[in-house]
């Protein structure tokens, strides 16, 4: 019988308990032995630490496992017990992620632990031990996330530029995290004042009590074990450049045919798509579903297949000289690591397009934003805010804003939305009371100052020349975006005039007598996909759909160069 572990605050919802530590038979744990290895600990000995890689799964099989969080606060709470039958573990564990929690025996314990690609090979084997393993770790992240006391400390102020910025980091890539207010917390304001001596905004506290001041994405991914530093020498089959919906499905794709395959992305796995409030006209999800819910479980399931990946890591160039006499092709990261391959899938999206209006930058990410998630939906309960942009990506985000905002002002250069937006978001929109669409209209200016963020805009009627200035804190921006090509630049890849990649009949092969497949470019063993890709839809669900159909062009690539 399993240790008494009572709800705690990491885990209110006792509906989803059963689902999110169950408890293994006899029979279960049989058919787990073989992928893994007895081990003994005595009371006290340390099974896993906060911020360390870690070991996979510890299923125990005598005595009790304490998991509880360190938040490099010096602050520890019990989170849950295992006893036998019980196991540990979260998706992190999928690909050997650093662990969230730390575990120690809590009187003699002996446990089967499953290393992490065991535990992968152990999921796809068995398949219905699988399933219900796999959810119990995607719900105890989730269930870490919502707890908000796992992970990496912010010390700030909440609605100052930089906590939100890495806030909406870590949110966009799954990772728990905590937020300490500066002005409510005399401990953390303290602390503050002692580290940046009025140098920095705010302070990130890593689980292992590394102090950064002010830092980046990137700095902030390291200290927190997001990201490895390894040099990654071997030779992938496949490398993906790119994590929205197009580049997961390739990878998902791929591994799950047992290629090689690694995936980087500099932001966050999901792309645009992962910003979308609600996508519903998804196959299959008739009640629509988030687009990071969706990119959630395409990061989980590529992980399952053995996806290495390397979230944030910025593609910087790529080398295509090797192709022709050693079959591979080598991409060189911003910092400085070389990474190689036989073959390449470009699915490095666009980036959001910034409209031509003055000071724009003074106020990005202090009340002009390029997405629109819960935590910005946060900031503008009961006030009223500008968007600009009539696609479906603006769409989404003004009907989301609608259900916090007072009111919503959406601003599109032409006369209507039936354009650039699908029939159901402009029917939405119409029947939203605090919607206000204002046609042929433009953003002329913003005002406020940088120190304290967006005060207003004002916005000019193209037709009557008209403009208003109207006061509100928050800006929304969906005017399209750019495609991410400058890394090929080097490469010989093929573009078309707006910068994005041509592929198939489009271009003409550098490799003289071969004819580019489909999703091939220029460049043999280069392909694209998504909406970096020429001539794309720029849907999700076409995305996917090149994605899954790039894996098998891929294949014919790989094998006859084999065969070469």
């Amino acid at each position: 019988m399993p240790v008494d572990s009572p709800v705690t605050p990491f885990f209110p919802d006792n509906s989803r308990r059963h689902q999110m530590f169950p408890v293994l038979a006899a029979a279960d744990i049989a058919r787990m032995q073989r992928f893994g290895k007895v081990l003994r600990f005595k009371r006290g000995d340390r099974l896993f630490a906060a911020g360390e890689p870690g070991p996979g799964m510890f299923v125990v099989l005598k005595g009790r496992l304490d998991v509880s969080q360190r938040d490099g606060m010096g602050h520890v709470a019990p989170v849950v017990q295992h006893g036998p039958g019980e196991f540990s573990a979260e998706v992190g564990q999928l690909s050997g992620g650093v662990a969230l929690v730390d575990g120690h025996a809590g009187e003699d314990v002996e446990t089967l632990l499953i290393p992490p690609e065991q535990l992968r090979a152990l999921i796809i084997a068995e398949a219905d031990l699988g399933e219900r393993l796999v959810r119990a770790l995607i719900l105890r992240r989730v269930a870490l996330i919502e707890a908000g006391a796992s992970g990496p400390v912010l010390i700030g102020q909440p609605q100052s530029a930089a906590v939100i910025r890495l806030q909406g980091f870590l949110s966009r890539n799954g990772e728990p995290h905590q937020v300490m207010d500066i002005g409510k917390d005399a401990d953390a304001a303290a602390l503050l004042a002692q580290y940046a001596e009025g140098a920095a905004d705010m302070l990130a506290v890593c689980p292992n009590g590394t102090v950064l001041l002010n830092p980046s994405e990137g700095e902030l991914a390291r200290c927190i074990g997001m990201v490895d530093t390894a040099d990654h020498d071997e030779l992938f089959d496949l490398i993906v450049v790119g994590a929205g919906p197009a580049g997961l499905a390739t990878a998902v794709y791929a591994a799950s045919e047992g290629l090689h395959v690694l995936v980087l992305d500099c932001r966050a796995y999901g792309g645009q798509a992962g910003a979308s409030a609600r996508i519903e006209n998804y196959l299959g999800f008739p009640t629509g579903i988030s687009g990071q819910a969706l990119a959630g479980r395409a990061y989980v399931q590529a992980q399952k297949f053995g996806v290495e990946m390397l979230i944030p890591a910025q593609a910087q160039s790529l080398d295509c000289s090797h192709m022709a006499t050693q079959g591979e092709l080598q991409l060189t990261l911003s910092d400085g690591r070389r990474l190689r391959s036989r073959a390449m899938v470009v699915a490095s999206g666009a980036r959001y397009r910034r409209p031509a209006v003055p000071r724009l930058s003074d106020f990005e990410g202090r009340g002009v934003w390029y997405w629109a998630s819960a935590l910005e939906a946060k900031m503008c309960s009961q006030a009223e805010v500008a968007l600009v942009g009539g696609g479906n990506s603006a769409g989404q985000a003004a009907v989301f804003l609608s259900q916090h905002a007072a009111k919503v002002n959406v601003l599109v250069r032409g006369p209507s939305l039936a354009a650039s937006m699908s029939r159901y978001l402009i029917d939405r929109i119409e029947a939203a009371p605090n919607i206000e669409l204002l046609p042929h209209t433009e953003l002329t200016a913003l005002h406020g100052e940088p120190d304290t963020g967006l005060t207003g805009v004002s916005w000019r009627n193209r037709q009557h020349g008209g403009e208003q200035h109207t006061g509100l804190r928050n800006l929304f921006l969906f005017v399209g975006a750019e495609p991410e090509t400058e890394w090929l630049r080097d490469c010989g890849v093929a573009i078309d005039g707006q910068g994005f990649v041509l592929t198939g009949d489009k271009v003409v092969s550098h490799q003289p007598g071969h004819t580019p497949a489909p999703l091939e470019t220029s460049i043999p063993g280069v392909f694209a996909v998504g909406d970096v890709r020429s001539g794309s839809v720029k849907r999700v669900g076409g995305a996917i759909g090149e994605g899954a159909a790039a894996v098998a062009m891929i294949h014919k690539h790989l094998a006859a160069a084999g065969a070469a």
